[in-house]
């Protein structure tokens, strides 16, 4: 495996955002992205226009909501599996496996679960238990693996500006954050937390009430590396300008850098 680069971006919208996706991969030029909320059928997705700036394309669209996609720079990704076990029946398009340059990747965008309680945070919690259970699997298969996405969940209070406006939201529910833990525990690094343990870094700003410009923020989007892949990490970061540009997305990408590794 080459050195990598490897980001995960909530793109709320992938048409009209398009041209600011664009700007971000000629700038960053990650070689693996992860997308959530496309928002898009799949005959709408924009393969032309990201084949055009050199970026191959996995993706599984769904009108006006959700939607995943990878890409991977100069490559084409390999499609492993649409959908979680155990969620067969699911018609929300919320989860997409590939293998990319050697590694495993599982892009995700887990149910908000708003609000809460009611039937949309045990839909939350429920796609929760089956991630956990596919990710055990994928942590016993000795593969280098990537879970990333937009996890709908902020893990600790150090990972919000201030969890009191937020006491009832899904994402700061006991249950979702134990789910998470819970994830973690089988032995996934949180990448961007395990290089800045005591830095309060955001992905998401909420459009309204000034979030962004008080830095009023929440971590929820996360990448986790299994321990086969997590010797090999050495940076990671949240593209904050991003957030910053006109009619941008109300999250910033976030991304790891990997060390080269030799072929078994």
């Amino acid at each position: 495996m080459k050195a990598l680069k490897i980001a995960t971006f909530n793109i709320n919208g992938i048409r009209s955002r398009l041209p600011a996706l664009i700007a971000w991969l000629e700038r960053e030029k990650p070689d693996i992205a992860c997308l959530q909320e496309l928002k898009a059928p799949d005959q709408q997705f924009p393969r032309d226009a990201l084949e055009a700036v050199g970026y191959g394309c996995l993706y599984q669209g769904q009108p006006s909501w959700n939607g995943v996609a990878i890409l991977a720079r100069d490559s084409e990704p390999l499609e492993v599996r649409r959908g979680l076990p155990g969620m067969e029946v699911d018609e929300q398009s919320r989860y997409l496996e590939a293998a990319v340059q050697g590694l495993v990747i599982g892009c995700l965008y887990l149910p908000n679960g708003n609000p809460q309680p009611g039937p949309k945070f045990d839909y939350k919690l429920r796609w929760f238990e089956c991630l956990i259970e596919h990710a055990a699997r994928l942590r016993a298969s000795e593969h280098p693996v990537l879970l990333a996405g937009d996890f709908n969940v902020v893990p600790t209070d150090f990972d919000i500006y201030n969890p009191r406006s937020w006491l009832k939201d899904a994402l700061l529910q006991p249950e979702s954050r134990d789910c998470y833990q819970r994830l973690l525990s089988q032995g996934w690094t949180d990448a961007l937390r395990h290089l800045h343990p005591d830095e309060r870094v955001y992905t998401f700003w909420d459009y309204f009430r000034n979030h962004w410009q008080r830095n009023a923020g929440l971590r929820i989007d996360h990448l986790l590396l299994n321990p086969e892949l997590a010797p090999y990490l050495k940076a990671a970061g949240v593209d904050a300008w991003v957030r910053n540009e006109p009619k941008a997305s109300d999250h910033a990408p976030v991304w790891i850098e990997l060390a080269s590794r030799k072929r078994r």
